[in-house]
């Protein structure tokens, strides 16, 4: 495993929803003189679309020159066109989305760049009419029918529909959405604007089940939409960049907001690494669970917490069988759950492989009970589901100012809200929040686009990660990291965004050195979180 240089690392943007974005508009718009905002997001795609046109172009450059320059003119330099003059092709849906397209259309053929759009509606707002007569005056070429292909292209742009739609989407649109897919899927090149068509921008999901298109790229304006990066955004948006089109950050209803994760969040919580240091300087940490035939899941998260950089690990197990020592570390202490002593842990990671026995009943009520850290998982949480007194007991720890982790899958989340699944993942952001208010806790709502919620109502939604996380154990990896980090005394929210983070950065570098996305095993995270975490944080002295 090698740690790229440099390491791409994420902002900490704020992810507006649809009515924030509506307000931001509406008073940028007041503001302005008319058709500001689209004459700006046309220019800002344009500006995005030549210059990759232009790096395409010099890379075809340095590729024909590596035989020998050649004698005349280039094709490609004609009219300053790279990709051999082939033409930008745009799908103008009949609102805005559609006017920001034909503008970008009409800048990029005043550059010399050639376009088509299709249209198979005209426009129909006056900022989209205004751009259609941009478009025309530019000499863009319109035409109600759709190509042949759209293979031959340099660039397809979608500019379909953005966070305005309501219903799904149907007729052209929808078949224009699924050729636009499959062009991302193996052409690629597909830049979509704010967002993909037919995606919800607030939750991710596609709006009604109906169609929706793919991009390898979405520029996005004024401000990153929290559905880009949850659930069916991950796959749909590609590449995400925005174009703030100078527009101020607008005030949140509701604060304090929803942001993406990022080391800037957490960084200032993570424990110094003095010289003077010792073990219990960075604190205790027990993993209680492992009932009889599911031994590995404790000892999964263990060894991730000392990778972590926890001070001294303990395994309790509320099952029989389990194995004196780890072979491979034998730092880790083992013991029979009931031989614990809760009271000398900094942290308590609850749950994985723990079981929903009677002595699982009485681990998850002994945990809850004690004055460590906690973070509650797996089989820890369907208990609390299933027991009215240990729901109550977790809600007391955050009323004390003891806030407990809680570490939720969808399934598991539907059952703390009394919910179906289909009900969590149609609105991540809603039932996160939710369960952190029900049990005053900070909640990890696993999934694509895990999200972390806050007591306070903040959440944070995390970029890093992909399929490779798709596989047993990897979940323990995660309670391991947090608990690590709560044993090392980071505050809960911290310590959630923290693990989350490099536990998806972890898999993101695996996958980029050819180890993933298939075939990952949950135990080759943690080496590389250790790694992620010296390199991003721990730098030696003078590097």
């Amino acid at each position: 495993m090698t740690v790229p240089r440099p390491l791409p690392l994420h902002r900490p943007d704020p992810l507006l929803r649809v009515a924030d974005l509506r307000a931001a508009e509406a008073d940028a718009a007041a503001a302005l003189p008319p058709h500001t905002l689209m004459g700006r997001a046309g220019a800002a795609t344009a500006r995005w679309l030549a210059e990759r046109l232009a790096d395409g172009l010099t890379a075809g450059l340095t590729d024909g020159l590596a035989d020998g320059p050649a004698g005349g003119s280039d094709d490609r330099l004609a009219g300053g066109l790279a990709d051999g003059g082939r033409p930008v092709w745009f799908a103008v849906g009949p609102g805005n989305n559609g006017g920001d397209a034909l503008v970008a259309a009409a800048e990029l053929e005043r550059l010399g760049i050639a376009t088509e759009a299709w249209m198979p509606v005209e426009v129909k707002p006056s900022d989209a009419r205004w751009a259609l007569g941009v478009a025309r005056a530019a000499g863009v070429p319109i035409s109600a029918e759709p190509p042949a292909s759209l293979d031959g292209y340099a660039w397809v742009v979608d500019g379909l529909f953005g966070i305005g739609l309501a219903r799904p989407l149907d007729g052209a649109f929808a078949a224009m959405a699924e050729r636009i897919a499959a062009r991302a899927r193996t052409v690629g090149r597909v830049l979509a604007l704010d967002v993909p068509s037919g995606l919800d921008s607030d939750t991710g999901t596609v709006v009604g089940d109906g169609a929706a298109a793919a991009a390898t790229h979405t520029l996005t304006f004024i401000a990153a939409k929290p559905g880009l990066y949850m659930s069916d955004g991950r796959d749909l948006a590609g590449t995400v960049d925005i174009a703030t089109l100078d527009v101020p950050p607008p005030a949140v209803s509701g604060a304090p907001g929803v942001r993406l994760n990022a080391p800037a969040l957490f960084a200032h919580a993570l424990p110094a690494r003095r010289h003077a240091s010792h073990k219990g300087t960075f604190g205790s940490i027990a993993i209680v669970g492992g009932d009889t035939g599911m031994c590995g899941a404790p000892i999964l998260a263990a060894r991730a917490a000392l990778f972590a950089g926890a001070g001294k690990v303990h395994v309790g197990f509320v099952g029989a069988g389990a194995p004196p020592y780890d072979p491979p570390f034998p730092e880790l202490m083992l013991h029979p759950a009931d031989g614990l002593r809760l009271d000398a842990m900094t942290a308590v990671a609850l749950g994985c492989g723990l079981g929903t026995r009677e002595p699982a009943v009485h681990a998850v009520r002994d945990v809850l009970a004690c004055d460590a850290a906690k973070l509650v998982d797996a089989d820890a949480l369907n208990l609390v589901a299933a027991h009215p007194d240990l729901a109550t007991a977790v809600a007391a720890c955050g009323a004390r100012g003891d806030a407990c982790v809680l570490t939720p899958h969808p399934l598991e989340a539907a059952r703390l809200l009394d919910c179906d699944t289909a009900t969590v993942q149609r609105d991540r952001l809603a039932a996160a929040q939710a369960l952190a208010a029900r049990f005053s806790a900070v909640v990890v709502l696993k999934g694509a686009g895990t999200v972390i919620a806050a007591p306070d109502g903040s959440l944070t939604v995390n970029p890093t990660g992909n399929a490779a996380l798709a596989t047993g154990g990897t979940g323990d990896v995660l309670g391991g990291l947090i608990g690590a980090l709560l044993a090392q005394r980071v505050p809960p929210v911290d310590a959630a965004r923290a693990g989350v983070y490099l536990h998806g950065l972890a898999a993101d570098v695996l996958t980029a050195d050819g180890i993933g996305p298939a075939g990952i095993a949950a135990g080759e995270l943690a080496p590389t979180v250790r790694a992620l975490l010296n390199r991003l944080f721990y730098p030696p002295a003078g590097a």
